[in-house]
């Protein structure tokens, strides 16, 4: 079952939410976090990427950095930029990008299930970025960031949502990438409702927020240590939202040489485990299909029919790509680590794709077709973990919106 419960949360005042309100802490660098905030003394980052108030230099991972995002969330409070709401409540939070609409229920979720596998993860941890988190979050004292879990949809909890979206909302604002963003602060008598309803749901999934997650739990663990009364830490914050509403853009490839090879060499290699073919189309039209621009030409890299895999993991298209091309013929092994490869967010289009070649700063690179949340629900159903950077969700969640303090 899914364990739920409404939070006394700490969110702007109305005419304040577009100004305080940011894009999530780990999409961007303290370049870009500085860029964005720059002549405005409200925006969230002050509190979620305090280094942008320091030096450039400044180490974003110093306790001076974790004093100072206090210090701030401390600030916004006596000027009443962040204001506590008076009793615990659930809230629903609605994004609109394009044609994309998802709607999910703002929640304090259980420490306890993520702790026994109730809340399923699919990727694996860094040490270094739970670290960082941990820290920042027992200094706040509270979840500043929500983690993005999905459920499988049920037709009782769309029709509570809707309940809901039907009346006024708390928010309403368009942010400067064009993305909609909704809030609602339902009353307490359907709160009680909707937690009785999740209870029904057998499993909750991490799809973005792993480390945020994980942190919560490190954290929880770390009041029990220092004997501290139990409250709030035993949860954290969580945007819910169903399935099928949720969107996966692909994550792309860049590769910075052909180690050695012709590019004629590279496709004769690649035509043992894939029908290569010349193409205008630069994404892939379907599963197991891949764009591969070397060159300043695009070619459709087909994957030809393998053993069936050992896991589900290993039947995704990231993994495909690793184990039959970039590992053998490019010599990338774990690519958590190479760095001959990069990442590319599914967001920037193939044309960064086709920029970053033609810079000189890559030598080819891979559109990649998405995986589905299919996938990532049977992955985490059977335990095991996804290859890296095999997900790109959006629309990202808005952070400041709403904070939930211990």
């Amino acid at each position: 079952m899914a364990v739920l419960k409404p939070f006394r949360g700490l969110r702007p005042p109305r005419a304040l939410v577009r100004s305080i309100a940011s894009p999530p802490y780990d999409v961007v660098s303290t370049e870009e976090a500085r860029s964005y905030a720059a002549g405005n003394e409200k925006c969230f980052f002050h509190i979620s990427r305090p280094e942008v108030g320091l030096p450039a230099g400044t180490d974003e991972h110093s306790e001076r950095v974790h004093q100072l995002g206090l210090k701030n969330l401390r600030r916004f409070e006596a000027e009443g930029w962040l204001r506590r709401d008076a009793e615990p409540a659930f809230y629903v939070y609605r994004q609109r990008m394009g044609e994309h609409v998802q709607t999910g229920l703002v929640a304090a979720a259980s420490v306890d299930e993520y702790d026994r596998g109730a809340i399923k993860k699919h990727e694996l941890t860094r040490p270094d970025k739970e670290d960082d988190r941990a820290r920042h979050i027992e200094t706040l004292g509270g979840n500043d960031e929500p983690v993005f879990l999905t459920y499988r949809a049920r037709a009782q909890i769309d029709a509570a949502i809707a309940e809901v979206t039907a009346g006024a909302p708390e928010y309403d604002f368009t942010a400067e990438d064009g993305v909609g963003h909704t809030f609602w602060v339902p009353p307490s008598a359907w709160g009680a409702k909707i937690e009785a309803t999740f209870l029904e749901v057998p499993s909750l999934y991490v799809a973005d927020g792993h480390h945020r997650s994980a942190a919560a739990s490190r954290v929880r663990r770390r009041y029990r240590e220092l004997g501290r009364p139990v409250g709030e830490e035993e949860r954290f914050l969580a945007v819910l939202i169903p399935h099928n509403q949720v969107q996966i853009l692909p994550y792309n490839r860049a590769v910075a040489d052909l180690r050695g090879l012709t590019v004629a060499q590279l496709l004769d290699r690649a035509r043992a485990a894939f029908d290569v073919a010349a193409t205008e189309e630069k994404s892939p039209a379907a599963r197991h299909q891949f764009g591969m621009f070397v060159e300043g030409k695009w070619f459709r890299l087909t994957a030809k029919a393998h053993p069936p895999p050992q896991s589900p993991a290993r039947s995704l298209d990231v993994a495909i790509l690793q184990d039959y091309l970039l590992g053998p013929v490019l010599g990338i092994g774990d690519p958590r680590i190479d760095k001959r490869v990069s990442f590319v967010g599914g967001i920037r289009g193939t044309g960064e794709l086709e920029r970053l070649v033609t810079s000189g700063a890559y030598q080819m690179a891979f559109s990649m077709y998405p995986t589905s949340v299919e996938d990532l629900i049977a992955i985490a159903d059977a335990g095991e973990v996804m290859p890296p950077k095999s997900t790109w969700f959006e629309p990202k969640l808005r952070s400041g919106l709403v904070l939930h303090l211990f």
